[in-house]
C-alpha cells in the first residue's frame, strides 16, 4: 500500500504542476493571441465553468469504472493537451483549449481525491491534507518552472511541451500503483446524486468546502492587488504576499496527519476557520503592509486543512448509513466547492467596486469564519 500512497501523492503533484505551469504563463499567452484584459477574463472563464461541469460526471465514472482508470485517462489527456495551449492564435482558440484542459483537470481532481480516500481507508491514516500538500508544492514547482522559462524568453509552447512530456512519463511510471476503491464486480451501495443531495450533512460539508474555496481563491487572486491599492506596496513586494500564502498552505498541509490525530477532523476544521478569519481580518483592519503580509500568511495556515478535510469527511460519509460508497459524495462536495471558485472572484470584485478591497477582504474573513458554525452543524450526533 506504500506504493499506492506514493502514486496518489505523485498524481496530486503532477496535477498541481500542470496548473502552475500554464497559469503562470497567462501574460505570455495573452500576448501570443493579442488579448486584452477583457479577452483574458473571457478565456479564463472557460476552465472554471468546465471544472464545475465535469466533477459530477467524473464521480459517476469513478463509481462505475474505479478511480484509477478515470485518473490515468484524464491526467494523460491533460498532459497531451497542455502543449496545445502554445498553438492558440486567437482568444477563442485559447479559451477552447483552456476549457478542455479545465474539464480534464476537474475530472482529475475528483478521481485523485477518490483514490486518496481509498488509501486513507486502507491505511487508516488521516493523510488527506498531506496529499493536498503535494498539489500545493506541484503548483509552486510549476510556477517556478514557468518563471524560469519566461526569464529565458522561452515561448509557452516549448515550456508546455517539456512539462507535458515529463508529466506523461511520471504518470506512466506510477499508473499501475494507483488504487481502485473497489474491485470489479464488488457490490456497491445503491443510489445516485439525488440520494446524495437529500443528505443534509453533505450539504453542510459542501458549505465548508465552498467557504474555504472562496477564501482561498480570494487570497490567491486578490492579495497582491489589495496590497498595491490599499497598502501602497510595490508590485514585486505585493507578489511576495501571494508566494507567502502559497508556501504557508503547502508547508502546513505537511503537518496534517499529526494535527488531525491530535484534534480530530471537526475540531481541526473549527480551529482552522477561526485562524483563517483572524488572518483575513488582520489584513483588512490593520492599515499596514506588514500586517497584510502576516495576515495572508496566517490565512494560508488556517485554510490549509479546510478543503482536504471537507473532502476526507465527504468520502467517509459514503460509508455511513444512506451513503453511496463515497464517489458521488466527493463529486457533489467538489462541485459545490468549484462553484465557489467560479462565483468568488466576481463577487469580491463587485464588493470592491461598490466599496473597496478592504471591505471585500473583511467580507472574505466573515465567509471564512462561517466554516466554524457550519462545521459544528455538520458533526455527526451518533
Amino acid at each position: 500500500m506504500t506504493s499506492s500512497r506514493i502514486a496518489v501523492a505523485v498524481s496530486f503533484v503532477v496535477n498541481g504542476a500542470l496548473y502552475g505551469s500554464w497559469a503562470a504563463r497567462v501574460p505570455a499567452l495573452a500576448d501570443q493571441v493579442g488579448a486584452g484584459v477583457d479577452g483574458v477574463g473571457l478565456a479564463l472563464l472557460g476552465p472554471a465553468v468546465a471544472m464545475v461541469l465535469t466533477t459530477s460526471p467524473a464521480a459517476r465514472a469513478c463509481a462505475h469504472w474505479g478511480p484509477r482508470r478515470v485518473l490515468v485517462t484524464c491526467l494523460t489527456a491533460a498532459c497531451l493537451l497542455l502543449p496545445v495551449l502554445g498553438l492558440a492564435d486567437s482568444v477563442w482558440a485559447l479559451g477552447l483549449a483552456l476549457a478542455l484542459l479545465g474539464g480534464l483537470m476537474g475530472a482529475v481532481d475528483v478521481s485523485m481525491n477518490i483514490a486518496a480516500v481509498a488509501v486513507v481507508r486502507r491505511l487508516d491514516r488521516p493523510l488527506m491534507p498531506v496529499f493536498h500538500a503535494g498539489f500545493s508544492f506541484g503548483v509552486l514547482g510549476g510556477s517556478l518552472g514557468a518563471a524560469g522559462a519566461a526569464a529565458l524568453s522561452s515561448p509557452p509552447m516549448a515550456q508546455f511541451t517539456v512539462v507535458g512530456v515529463a508529466a506523461l512519463a511520471t504518470v506512466a511510471v506510477t499508473a499501475r500503483a494507483i488504487p481502485d476503491n473497489h474491485a470489479p464486480g464488488e457490490d456497491r451501495p445503491a443510489g445516485g446524486f439525488l440520494q446524495v443531495m437529500s443528505r443534509g450533512r453533505l450539504w453542510l460539508l459542501a458549505g465548508v468546502a465552498l467557504c474555504a474555496a472562496i477564501a482561498e481563491g480570494a487570497c490567491a487572486e486578490w492579495s497582491a492587488l489589495f496590497l498595491v491599492t490599499e497598502r501602497s506596496a510595490g508590485d514585486a513586494a505585493a507578489a511576495a504576499a501571494h508566494s507567502g500564502f502559497a508556501v504557508a498552505i503547502a508547508v502546513t498541509r505537511l503537518t496534517g496527519e499529526r494535527a488531525q490525530r491530535r484534534f480530530g477532523p471537526y475540531r481541526l476544521l473549527m480551529l482552522s476557520g477561526i485562524l483563517a478569519a483572524a488572518g483575513l481580518f488582520l489584513a483588512a483592519v490593520v492599515p499596514s503592509a506588514v500586517a497584510g503580509y502576516a495576515g495572508f500568511a496566517i490565512a494560508g495556515i488556517g485554510l490549509a486543512f479546510c478543503f482536504p478535510l471537507a473532502m476526507d469527511l465527504a468520502g467517509a460519509a459514503g460509508n455511513e448509513p444512506g451513503g453511496t460508497g463515497g464517489d458521488r459524495e466527493l463529486g457533489f462536495v467538489t462541485t459545490v466547492a468549484y462553484a465557489g471558485l467560479l462565483a468568488g472572484p466576481p463577487m469580491i470584485g463587485g464588493v470592491a467596486t461598490l466599496a473597496d478591497l478592504t471591505v471585500a477582504m473583511g467580507l472574505v474573513g466573515v465567509i471564512a469564519l462561517l466554516i466554524v458554525p457550519v462545521t459544528v452543524a455538520a458533526r455527526p450526533r451518533w
